[in-house]
């Protein structure tokens, strides 16, 4: 079964950091953009980063550029967002998507979705 596995979420405080993981089961990463999303309560869901395959090139919205950063290890088939800064708006449910590499990086063309983790900014 194709499956993707978030983890890291939790409690910070104002400022502080997670680092949010994504493992894959039952493929490999290999010729898969993966993109990060969230979706904060009474919201959609929103495209956060991705990062491409090969070349490993990443994009970013514009509320969390210069803040977040995303990453890839293909030796433990893992994708990661180090997530830094982080405000109360935050504060959502963290997805991460796999897309074939001919498609673009967007909702749509998630063709395995993990189930969430949760991050949630407070003091």
């Amino acid at each position: 079964q194709l499956q993707l596995v978030e983890s890291g979420g939790g409690l910070v405080e104002p400022g502080g950091s997670l680092k949010l993981s994504c493992a894959a089961s039952g493929f490999t990463l290999d010729n898969y953009a993966i993109g990060w999303f969230r979706q904060a309560p009474g919201k959609g869901r929103e495209e956060i980063s991705c990062i491409n395959y090969p070349d490993r090139t990443t994009k970013y919205a514009d509320s969390v550029e210069g803040r977040f950063t995303i990453s890839r290890d293909n030796a433990k088939n893992t994708v990661y967002l180090q997530m830094d800064s982080l405000m109360p708006a935050a504060t959502a449910i963290y997805f991460c998507g796999a897309v074939w590499m001919a498609l673009a990086c967007v909702i749509p063309s998630v063709v395995v979705w993990g189930q969430g983790t949760q991050v949630t900014v407070s003091s």
